[in-house]
């Protein structure tokens, strides 16, 4: 029993354990899981020498105003949030909000129960946590981006090139690429650290997107050593290798699948010392038995040994191992870093209070990715929502005093005789005055007077004094006697028919507000709905990154809007029916009163 309870007590334990919190500095985090079906589906698993390109938008962070100058404040942990692990960060862009991120992936992650990193932000003052150098392997020779700031090795090799006449183009793959029109070329001086050994085996791989203009033959890239030289070119649309001996013969080796123009395509060339292997985006394309010597001279781009048959179109994320990689690590290569990659799925934010407190909600989730204008109009149907509410609450307290005391009237003037007409009448006073501003006052307060806040009452008071001001007496024996002519009548009619006409204006007062709340409502959420839609297409497609996940945390956040929107006309759609019903009836009741009124004064003084 001492053992079950010991078991126990470590079950409860154990999950505060997996998720605690990796550092009190930090204020977020968000889990990015990799995704296993996915994987299965591409026939790949994770290598031990695998990076994860985390793309970050609108779409699926909503804390760029919270990151730190450069990102500084970023941090990626393991699965088990125990160990950092290695990054840097190709580009930050808090103004159009976007962020791509390398992460140097932790060997044997494929045998994980699940796959996945934390990555930790919001916290101005940490240092900044790159190491772009650290995160490659030491398989890693060269890797190149390609930015406005030039050609850059980001391995610690620093295999700068000596010369670089490719421009930097907006619209890369990853983030800017490297443009060639044909004549221009990247040349690298040889280097020890450049040095391709057949024993040893190497891989070179790119991302391409050839233009459609190319002609029969433009390099990519020319390897070149002592006794031999390597070029890796487009001969319409096939990738092919020129393998020439120093002095003596050379040999074509065409592959097997194309490199389609107008869109990014990864192309990947594994050798070692007895043949030369193809791939294009992850597939196998071509396994070439050759001998092959070392190459240790220079290494040109866009372009062959001779600077001519120049490549057209863009090159990024050139990378060259020293080892031959495997199949299974280019396809993961493609799948991963390519434009819908779908390899990634981004949870959402979380916090260490509302991790202590066992998660948050996945409604707050939804509007912590509510971007500026989406809570700009959200604020203005807030105060949408808030006047119609109050409009409703203060016309329905209104109304039901005013058809409450309608009602008594109504009971106390049936009751009387014709001659008795003017008997219910009473002097106004200062407090019926202030009330008459402000029905409301008189609906909590009650009022002191009889029959107060009856719009029926107001019309026969009405009544009474203008028949008041036009009895005519009679003459001699008839003195006693008094009467209203027929035009008498017809003008105290035409008077109560005006105070009625202010009455119902009185109880229309505001409704116009309801009718707003409900024909402006939804429109100006879906037009908060349609702007956030835009946003996060927008940054997807400046992303690079197409998949459900990228999506839907913004799609849902724009959405938003849209539920502000009929939350505010739902309400105020059935208030507005109800009120209306309401002031149909008190109206009616007015108007038949007119017309009992004026009949018993015909009665009476007639």
């Amino acid at each position: 029993m001492k053992r079950l309870v010991i078991l126990l007590m470590l079950l409860l334990v154990l999950p505060s354990s997996a998720s605690a919190w990796w550092n009190k500095d930090w204020a977020y985090k968000k889990k990015i899981t990799l995704d296993s079906k996915a994987l299965t589906d591409a026939g790949v698993t994770i290598p031990d020498d695998a990076y994860a390109l985390i793309r970050l938008h609108t779409g699926n962070f909503a804390n760029f105003l919270d990151l730190s100058e450069n990102g500084k404040d970023f941090r990626v942990m393991s699965a088990d949030e125990q160990t950092p692990l290695k990054f840097f960060i190709e580009k930050l862009d808090p103004i159009n909000e976007m962020a791509l991120l390398w992460v140097k992936l932790p060997k044997g992650m494929a045998t994980l129960p699940e796959a996945a990193v934390w990555l930790y932000f919001g916290n101005p003052e940490a240092a900044d946590g790159q190491d772009a150098g650290g995160s490659f392997d030491v398989t890693q020779m060269l890797t190149y981006a390609f930015g406005k700031n030039g050609v850059k090795d980001l391995t610690a090799n620093a295999l700068n090139p000596v010369e670089a006449t490719s421009t930097a183009a907006e619209g890369g793959l990853i983030a800017e690429a490297a443009a060639f029109n044909g004549s221009q070329f990247v040349r690298i001086a040889p280097a020890p650290a450049l040095s391709l050994k057949p024993e040893q085996g190497w891989t070179f791989s790119v991302w391409l997107n050839a233009d459609a203009t190319q002609t029969v033959d433009n390099a990519v890239a020319n390897l070149a050593g002592p006794k031999q030289k390597l070029t890796l070119s487009l001969k319409n649309k096939i990738p092919t290798l020129t393998l020439e001996e120093v002095g003596g013969a050379s040999q074509s080796l065409a592959g097997t699948l194309p490199v389609e123009p107008g869109a990014w395509h990864h192309l990947a060339l594994v050798a070692t010392a007895t043949q030369l292997a193809l791939f294009v985006d992850g597939k196998p394309a071509g396994t070439f038995p050759v001998t092959l010597a070392e190459f240790s001279e220079e290494l040109t781009l866009g372009a062959d040994a001779k600077h001519e048959h120049g490549f057209v179109g863009m090159m990024d994320h050139l990378a060259l191992f020293k080892t031959a990689r495997d199949a299974n690590a280019l396809g993961f290569d493609a799948l991963m870093q390519g434009p819908n990659s779908m390899l990634l799925v981004y949870g959402e934010n979380g916090t260490e209070d509302a991790e202590e407190s066992g998660g948050g909600s996945t409604i707050v989730a939804t509007l912590n990715d509510v971007t500026l204008d989406g809570w700009i109009i959200i604020g203005m149907l807030g105060v949408m929502f808030v006047i119609s509410w109050i409009v409703m609450i203060v016309k329905t307290v209104v109304l039901g005093r005013n058809h409450k005391e309608n009602r008594r009237f109504e009971e106390a003037f049936l009751k009387l005789k014709a001659e008795d007409i003017s008997q219910l009448n009473r002097d106004m006073t200062d407090d019926d005055a202030q009330i008459a501003e402000s029905p409301i006052l008189l609906s909590l307060t009650g009022g002191h007077a009889r029959f107060a806040g009856s719009s029926l009452y107001n019309l026969y008071h009405v009544g009474v004094e203008e028949m008041n001001r036009r009895l005519i007496r009679g003459e001699g024996s008839e003195a006693t006697l008094q009467t209203i002519s027929d035009k008498g009548i017809d003008s105290v009619r035409a008077t109560m028919e005006s105070v009625l006409v202010r009455e119902i204006q009185k109880l229309n007062d505001q409704m116009v507000l309801l009718t707003i709340a409900i024909s402006g409502g939804p429109f100006l959420g879906l037009l908060g709905t349609v702007l956030g839609v835009m946003i996060t297409f927008g940054e997807i497609a400046a992303s690079g990154e197409i998949n459900v996940n990228a999506i839907a945390p913004g799609i849902a956040a724009a959405l938003a809007a849209t539920v502000a929107g009929l939350l505010v006309a739902i309400p105020a759609l059935f208030g507005y029916s109800y009120l209306a019903s309401r002031i149909k009836i008190i109206q009616a009741d007015m108007y038949i009163f007119v017309d009992e009124f004026t009949t018993k004064l015909s009665e009476r003084y007639s």
